[in-house]
């Protein structure tokens, strides 16, 4: 019986320009095993274990929602993507760019945190971000829910300092506390800037709307620096000018993007735990993200997608292509990063 695992199944990677000299191991060939076979890895891309342990970028999974306000289930949200992710191609028409073959992509699996100590959680999702950071990999880090974005960020920043921040969600997530506990998944942005994380000249929400706790949550965020690109403005102002404003705010700064699967209208994705109405669609966000392509994305996340409420797979499916196209963002810089240290 074959299985995806073996080499030889898997998609040659045609050689350019930005091609390093060690050629990456792609997806399974789909001309060879359906894309319904097999393990659903990202992409079908190669595990870790199966590069050696050596990527560029690794996409890795965080199954935890028990910093969850409403409905749960956004542990299961990782597993949703990478199975709605079969259909996923190599070339990236949008970007031009052959992702898999600009830069080693792999699979890493899970990140396996305590469901019942939310405390204990961060700590392990921080040392494993960590330790994947280190081996010199961005990461594209798919929730679970948005809790993980402080040690996360945490991560990053111990690498390359406080960063730019664009942070795509329905909701501000800079709220103090709920029940006393201070890491959920409404406060993870208010802890990273009380602790020095955010370089705060560079730090944006897109596509917020819906109703607040009172006009004190919008000073109190405004007061952390964060400016704000409502879904309303995104309608009004088309995402050009939305994005063109973006890039000017993050400027050459290191940038990681946070992407709440909520910011997108429940009509793109009803999979989620606190779906608000109003908001992107799954078009305009991939379009932002691809207009951000010039920006330095050091890592990203994508969070929040509960497959139990989703219907045929809209929200995983909307899920799978924004992380597809951060990648892309993140291989390419990667490819253009060797081919300006391998010009004379």
């Amino acid at each position: 019986m074959s299985t995806p695992e073996q080499p030889e199944q898997r998609q040659s990677v045609e050689p350019s320009a930005h091609t390093p000299r060690t050629e990456p191991l792609g997806p399974v060939d789909s001309s060879k095993v359906p894309r319904y076979a097999g393990p659903a890895t990202f992409a079908r891309l190669p595990r870790l274990d199966e590069v050696g342990g050596s990527t560029d970028v690794a996409i890795v999974g965080v199954p935890f929602d028990t910093g969850v306000s409403y409905r749960p289930g956004a542990r299961f949200g990782g597993n949703a993507i990478r199975e709605a992710s079969r259909l996923l191609r190599p070339y990236n028409p949008a970007q031009d760019a052959s992702p898999f073959a600009m830069a080693q992509v792999a699979d890493a699996g899970d990140i396996a945190a305590n469901p019942f100590n939310i405390d204990e959680a961060v700590e392990t999702v921080q040392a494993a971000a960590d330790g994947i950071l280190d081996s010199g990999a961005r990461m594209m880090t798919l929730g679970g829910d948005h809790t993980i974005a402080l040690p996360l960020l945490r991560s990053v920043v111990r690498k390359h300092g406080p960063v730019a921040l664009l942070h795509f969600d329905a909701h501000l997530d800079t709220w103090d506390t709920y029940f006393g506990a201070a890491y959920t998944h409404g406060t993870p942005f208010r802890r990273a800037f009380e602790e020095g994380l955010l370089d705060t000249s560079a730090v944006s929400h897109v596509g917020t709307r819906g109703p607040l706790y009172g006009k004190k949550d919008l000073d109190d965020d405004a007061k952390m620096g964060f400016g704000i690109v409502t879904s309303a403005d995104v309608m009004r102002r088309g995402v050009d000018e939305v994005t063109d404003q973006l890039r000017q705010r993050i400027g050459d700064r290191p940038l990681y993007i946070s992407v709440d699967i909520d910011v997108l209208d429940p009509a793109h994705a009803p999979g989620t735990g606190t779906p608000e109405a109003g908001g992107l669609t799954s078009r305009e966000l991939l379009e932002i993200i691809r207009g951000l392509a010039g920006c330095r994305l050091v890592s990203a996340d994508l969070v929040e997608v509960a497959p139990a409420y989703d219907q045929a797979e809209i929200t995983s499916v909307a899920a799978s292509h924004t992380a597809y196209e951060l990648t892309t963002v993140m291989a390419r810089q990667i490819a253009e990063g060797r081919s300006d240290r391998q010009s004379p």
